[in-house]
């Protein structure tokens, strides 16, 4: 038997579909990615969302358990304010 050299065609279609599925997972991480840490979770958490039945279950608890960035309050990038001086 002798090997077949794939042709320009076949490269030209293969260079095509993995641009696609390089395009298919950034399109599908990058806003999970996101969610999970605006929601206080770490980001590398939305690398579950490429596992077939982990994207299921990780929908599910982002969705019913308690987001980290709620309980801690609104970031306050000027530190703790201050009361007001009181007049006497």
């Amino acid at each position: 038997m002798v090997a077949q050299v794939p042709g320009a065609y076949e490269i030209v279609v293969i260079f095509f579909v993995m641009m696609g599925a390089v395009f298919g997972v950034l399109l599908t991480l990058i806003p999970y990615w996101k969610i999970c840490t605006k929601a206080g979770f770490p980001g590398p958490l939305s690398l579950l969302m490429l596992v077939p039945i982990a994207n299921i279950i990780l929908l599910f608890y982002i969705a019913f358990a308690e987001w980290p960035a709620l309980r801690q309050g609104p970031a306050n990038p000027y530190g703790t304010p201050q009361s007001p001086p009181q007049m006497t």
